[in-house]
């Protein structure tokens, strides 16, 4: 009866082993939301370091071929063949531009993802940047940066006021 016994025990140690097993392949192993949060979060800081160490390739490596970066000028619509234009020669001479990420929001849709963040600079003080990046062989890019100047609402009409005379003056 003991031998029995211990039979059976082996039995059910081994249909446990082979569900234990299956398991793990059956599992899902897809990324979850929040592994997918990280990955985007983590292009957009390796774009905005490479940017601050001008490492050229780098930086449009993570920028989709067909991307478009939007400056804050609005003259500053740049395809990304465009916009490598523009960068080259202050990558080229080592001089890049350092934009400190400290609140970012992501959205995800599928192979889809926006964001908005808030970014510190030297230079301009807070801005933000917005964009999208997409899943392109399995790599996220960005296939739109869009960087601004957000305006207190109390200095709205005033700053306004300076960017119509400003444009009054082009014409």
């Amino acid at each position: 009866m003991a031998s029995g016994a211990a039979l059976w025990l082996k039995g059910w140690i081994l249909f446990f082993a082979v569900v234990v097993q299956a398991g793990t392949v059956w599992a899902n192993t897809d990324p979850t939301a929040d592994e997918i949060e990280k990955a985007v979060g983590a292009q957009l800081d390796a774009f905005h370091r490479a940017a601050a160490e001008a490492d050229f390739d780098a930086y449009f490596n993570i920028l989709s071929n067909d991307g478009v970066f939007i400056g804050t000028d609005a003259t500053e619509r740049w395809s990304a063949a465009e916009f490598k234009e523009f960068v080259r020669p202050y990558f080229s001479q080592g001089k890049g531009w350092t934009y400190v990420p400290r609140d970012r929001t992501i959205v995800l849709h599928n192979d889809v993802a926006w964001f908005d963040e808030l970014i510190d600079s030297e230079a301009y003080g807070e801005c933000r940047g917005s964009g999208v990046l997409v899943k392109e062989d399995g790599q996220w890019k960005i296939a739109q940066y869009n960087l601004h100047f957000p305006v207190p609402n109390d200095l709205a009409k005033s700053i306004t006021k300076m960017i119509k005379a400003h444009q009054s003056k082009g014409e």
